[in-house]
């Protein structure tokens, strides 16, 4: 497996090649952020039309190439980042990701009717932190709730695409830059994540040869 990373434009790719199924190939993937543009340190405090502008320029100022995927990581909730991206840009669909407690779950179940009212699909929900499994003895603890956003799910007529653990390999290797699914891709926490984008891809149009 190797990894070269380098910035083109202002615009981060990871190049990785990849073992997967007993054969090889090669990742691109790009990503574009404000933090890119800013201080480490430095807060990005903007709301409306700014929030607006900004959105805008990264969507559409951003020589993304030829994508199979655009995925845009949002704030939970039903803010202005949410109204602009559907509103400037065809979406496929939704993934609403959540924990299992009382509080994220609000968030949640809003985020999933704002995009039902502004007609985008939502695929479905991710349960996030499902699980903690202690790596001494193997027990497992539900440190957030057993089944929260399945019972959101099963309220709202949506499926559940999967369940992400609550793993520190999982923060160790995003800290460190290389994802669970690159630098682990047989571990637990990694065929996870497969799981959930096999569910996702499998419910979006393909996209263009």
């Amino acid at each position: 497996m190797v990894s070269i990373s380098f910035n083109i434009n202002l615009t981060f790719l990871e190049i990785y090649l990849v073992s997967c199924w007993k054969a090889k190939f090669l990742l691109y993937c790009f990503s574009m952020s404000m933090g890119f543009l800013i201080e480490e340190t430095a807060p990005v405090v903007w709301r409306g039309l700014m929030v607006m502008s900004a959105v805008e320029k990264l969507l559409r100022q951003v020589d993304w190439g030829q994508l199979d995927y655009l995925v845009i990581d949002m704030p939970p909730g039903t803010g202005d980042v949410q109204l602009s991206v559907s509103q400037n840009i065809p979406i496929a669909g939704a993934v609403i990701i959540s924990t299992p407690q009382d509080i994220a779950l609000l968030d949640a179940r809003k985020g999933a009717e704002m995009f039902r009212k502004v007609h985008v699909p939502v695929l479905g929900l991710v349960q996030n932190m499902s699980v903690f499994q202690c790596p001494k003895c193997k027990h497992e603890t539900h440190i957030f709730g057993a089944d929260g956003v399945r019972d959101l799910a099963k309220s709202l007529g949506l499926d559940i695409l999967g369940d992400i653990p609550l793993h520190v390999n999982i923060r160790e290797t995003c800290d460190s830059g290389q994802p669970v699914v690159i630098s682990q891709p047989q571990s637990d926490a990694a065929k996870a994540y497969l799981r959930i984008a096999m569910e996702i891809v499998r419910r979006l149009p393909v996209p263009p040869a």
